[in-house]
């Protein structure tokens, strides 16, 4: 078979896996919907279009716009909700296949085949339990690998090639980036470096000021695009920042301390310990599978050695900066958000943006690994005994990390309340009433007030999305405990807390005595006949 057919069947197959992973039971794993996954939802009905949205801490407006169009298609649901991060992840595996190939051809480093390389990083994110794990919740930050990967894959194949398009489409996917999420802005300094990288190779060239035409391109191309979201930014200079300033570890006493303490643990969450948050992650486990954690500290540490005896040996960053430096510099710019914070550390959802560097760094120590073992393996029959051996081994890979998402985690019971489960329910059931009931929902949770409806505290937005899976606007009326006064009873009425509190029932039957507390499905309600 031709090689190039072989490689393209290969990568398919690879693409196969990855929509696999993201797509299988997509309506009912992760279970439940969380808040910040509802309000999404709800201002993607009310209020698309927008370059931010200033509740919950400030969001910027890209994802929210595409659940939006993903709604003018599918339809309001969970599903269409959804259904926006697994297409971003599924696109980012074939993003990172093409910038894995096009970092490792500006290397003079000789290895075998960029390609074998760029199929293993796509396949170890393929299958990867943390990028399928935000690839099927709709947090904002899924759209960060997928720009990153396919903006630096343009720039760099512009500057190689000196072509325009190439760095127009760059300038689109980067400048798109700062309407994703928050940590995406440490891209400016990724952006410096490489750009004084293809300076240093323009200038052995005789060429600075083509470089000079390109890079004035690009950066306006950049400067367009993110230009509504900078004047948003200028006209509300508070938003900026938004929910970063208090989690940074300069608003904490000692903050040399936090930031050693924060770096250790982010560092060690690849192969030692991770992220705490069931939401976020198997609470505790490694962000990577280990035997991809061996992969990666081979890849880094020899990226590491490589950078070494080119600048400091041979005093030259040109013959091998790409790929090693460059994703060194990746790694470590895009781990700042998460080390510069205090809160919830190691945080496997700040520091998405590492996840592309991470896995082109297993897929080379693989590589590089196979390599040194393959010379021990000289006949025909040793040969296939070893492809063989490799094909069981990313298999088992495969399959530990599918069991381990869709069956060790997916079943664990902490889930139900991590991603609000009983609050899906109540809204549910509520579209299941009559509409002649009148319904009210008690909002006995605390967290964030969100402006609408009438600052009710977040979790609220999770039943209201519901409601709106049937209705165009929430039919029940939503209130805090302490305004339960203004329930006014005039026909057959419901009242739903979003959790049980029987002192609360006490004063609802104080109010109305001629209700009664009763059960369905393990929700607890007030229900009151028709006086």
């Amino acid at each position: 078979m031709n090689k190039k057919y072989k490689i393209l069947i290969i990568l398919l197959i690879v693409l196969g896996i990855a929509c696999f992973f993201r797509l299988w039971q997509l309506n009912n794993i992760p279970p439940g919907l969380y808040p910040d996954e509802a309000i999404n939802g709800n201002e993607a009905i009310s209020g698309p279009g927008m370059v931010f949205y200033p509740e919950n801490n400030g969001r910027e407006g890209l994802f929210i716009n595409l659940i939006a169009l993903s709604f003018s298609i599918f339809g309001v649901s969970i599903f269409s909700i959804r259904i926006v991060p697994a297409i971003i992840g599924i696109l980012t595996v074939l993003g990172l296949y093409l910038l894995t190939q096009e970092i490792f051809q500006n290397t003079k480093y000789k290895i075998l085949n960029t390609k074998y390389i760029a199929l293993l990083s796509s396949f170890f994110l393929a299958v990867s339990f943390w990028h399928v794990n935000f690839s099927r919740i709709e947090f904002r930050a899924i759209l960060v690998p997928f720009l990153l990967t396919f903006g630096f894959y343009f720039l760099f194949k512009g500057f190689r090639l000196k072509k325009y398009l190439n760095l127009l489409i760059s300038g689109l996917f980067l400048g798109l980036g700062f309407y994703t999420y928050i940590a995406y802005r440490f891209v400016v300094l990724l952006l410096i470096i490489a750009l004084i990288s293809w300076w240093l190779i323009y200038k052995k060239q005789k060429q600075q000021k083509t470089f000079i035409c390109y890079t004035l391109y690009l950066l306006l191309t950049i400067f367009i695009v993110a230009l509504p979201i900078g004047i948003y930014f200028l006209e509300n200079p508070a938003q900026f920042f938004g929910r970063a300033a208090g989690v940074s570890i300069l608003s904490q006493g000692n903050p040399i301390y936090n930031l050693g303490k924060s770096l250790i643990l982010h560092l060690g969450m690849f192969n030692f310990y991770g992220d705490g948050n069931w939401r976020h992650n198997f609470s505790g486990s490694p962000q990577l599978l280990w035997p991809i954690g061996i992969f990666f500290l081979i890849g880094f540490i020899y990226s590491l050695y490589r950078n070494y005896k080119s600048i400091l040996l041979h005093r030259s960053i040109l013959s091998e900066f790409f790929p090693f430096g460059f994703l060194i510099s990746w790694f470590l710019i895009m781990l700042l958000p998460g080390v510069l914070s205090y809160e919830g550390i190691p945080h496997s959802l700040r520091v998405i943006g590492v996840i592309p560097s991470v896995y082109i760094f297993a897929a080379f120590g693989a590589f590089w690994l196979y390599k040194k073992i393959k010379r021990f393996f000289k006949t025909k029959y040793q040969t296939i005994a070893l492809y063989l051996c490799l094909s069981i081994i990313l298999l088992s890979i495969a399959y530990a990390q599918f069991d381990k998402y869709f069956f060790q985690w997916a079943k664990r019971p902490e889930l139900k309340g991590a991603f609000a489960e009983n609050y899906v329910a109540i809204g549910k059931y509520l579209n299941s009433l009559p509409d002649d009931v009148q319904k009210y929902v008690i909002v006995n949770q605390s967290g964030v007030p969100v402006p609408w409806p009438n600052g009710i505290p977040m979790p609220a937005q999770t039943t209201m999305f519901i409601e709106r899976t049937k209705y165009p606007e929430p039919q029940a009326i939503y209130l805090l405990p302490e305004n339960i006064n203004q329930i006014k009873i005039n026909k057959e009425t419901v009242i739903v807390p979003l959790q049980y509190d029987k002192d609360l029932f006490s004063k609802l039957f104080q109010e109305f005595s001629s209700g009664e507390v009763q059960e369905k499905n393990g929700i607890h309600f007030y229900k009151i006949n028709k006086l």
